[in-house]
C-alpha cells in the first residue's frame, strides 16, 4: 500500500478506536522510517508535530528493544504498559524499516487498559494490522525524495 493509503487507514482506525472506546485512545499517530539508521517522520498527526521526533528515541522507552527485535513481521504490533506521558505504547510492523507508532499523550496503556471498552476499542487495531499484512507500505524511491 502507498503512504496515502496508509494515512486514509490510520485516520480511520483512530476514529474506530476512539469510538469503540468512548474517548481518546491515542491522540498521536506516526509513521516512522529507520531505514539506513535515519529516523524520519513521513506522516505525522498529534499535539507536538515539531518536538516529536527530536524525543523520538528517549520515547520509544521499553519499547525501543523491541522495535528492534527481529522476530516481528510485517503486521505484528506490541504494546507497552510502561508507557506514560509523551513514552510511546505501541507500535505496528509496516514493512522494512517502517514502523506505526502510537502513544496517548495524556493518559498511561496502563489507565486506558483498565476501561472495560479498550478489549472492543483494539479490534480496530488488528484490523489495520492485518490490513498491512496483507499489503505493507511500499516506499518508493520517488516517495523517499519528496520526504526529505
Amino acid at each position: 500500500m502507498t503512504l496515502d493509503d496508509l494515512a486514509f487507514k490510520i485516520k480511520s482506525c483512530a476514529l474506530q478506536m476512539d469510538t469503540r472506546y468512548g474517548g481518546t485512545v491515542f491522540d498521536e499517530w506516526v509513521v516512522v522510517s529507520l531505514a539506513e539508521n535515519k529516523a524520519r517522520v513521513l506522516f505525522y498527526t498529534g499535539p507536538r508535530n515539531d518536538q516529536f521526533l527530536q524525543n523520538f528515541v528517549a520515547d520509544l522507552g521499553p519499547l525501543r528493544q523491541e522495535l528492534h527485535n527481529q522476530h516481528y513481521g510485517v503486521g505484528d504490533f506490541e504494546f507497552s504498559r510502561l508507557g506514560t506521558g509523551t513514552r510511546i505504547e505501541a507500535f505496528l510492523v509496516l514493512g522494512s524499516g517502517h514502523y506505526l507508532v502510537c502513544n496517548n499523550t495524556q493518559l498511561s496503556m496502563d489507565v486506558i487498559a483498565k476501561n472495560p471498552r479498550w478489549l472492543e476499542a483494539q479490534v480496530a487495531f488488528v484490523e489495520l494490522a492485518e490490513a498491512v499484512r496483507s499489503s505493507p507500505l511500499l516506499i518508493t524511491w520517488d516517495t523517499k525524495f519528496f520526504l526529505k
